[in-house]
């Protein structure tokens, strides 16, 4: 079975974050891609495996912390794209456009990183999560103007559904240094 699904948890509670973690793996034959706690004494939980798997374990995790809930997803067919941005390991020589979606959020920045990458004819840059960041997560990604725009607009949509949009900027022509501060 394909195991391109994703789920994710985000906690209040970093205790919470460990029972959480220790249900989903329970609950399903899923695989732990993080579980480690996050800026302002927040906890995320990210799971991969097939769809129903990940909604087992998502389900699961969400029961076992539901005072502790901030927000959570399962995406069924998430982006290949998406999971070497998170890791870091994508690899981008140039620069064309340059967009970044800004979130409150881990849980809704993922799935607006992946809703940007599908929309448009995109490179993710780098999906940066929570990590000195005060709590919050962006995502950088690269391309023709058009379609840097296409795709920022997706990723904030989605974000800016669940409240959580801090900001969305698309910049024509990027000076080459601001890919130093990337990854």
């Amino acid at each position: 079975m394909a195991k391109n699904s994703l789920g994710l948890i985000e906690l209040t509670s970093i205790a919470a974050g460990f029972q959480a973690c220790d249900a989903m793996l329970k609950a399903a034959a899923v695989d732990l891609v993080l579980s480690r706690s996050i800026c302002s004494g927040k906890y995320m939980v990210m799971v991969r495996g097939d769809v129903a798997a990940v909604e087992a374990a998502v389900a699961a995790g969400s029961s076992a912390s539901r005072f502790s809930m901030i927000d959570r997803f399962v995406i069924p067919n998430l982006h290949e794209a998406v999971f070497p941005a998170i890791s870091g390991s994508s690899k981008v020589e140039v620069l064309d456009a340059l967009g970044i979606v800004e979130s409150f959020s881990v849980a809704a920045l993922i799935e607006g990183a992946d809703a940007a990458v599908k929309a448009a004819n995109v490179e993710l840059i780098e999906i940066r999560l929570a990590m000195a960041l005060g709590g919050k997560a962006f995502v950088t990604l690269t391309g023709k103007v058009a379609a840097v725009a296409s795709a920022v607009d997706a990723g904030a949509q989605v974000v800016g559904q669940k409240g959580m949009l801090v900001n969305k900027v698309v910049i024509p022509h990027p000076r080459p240094e601001l890919l130093n501060e990337m990854i």
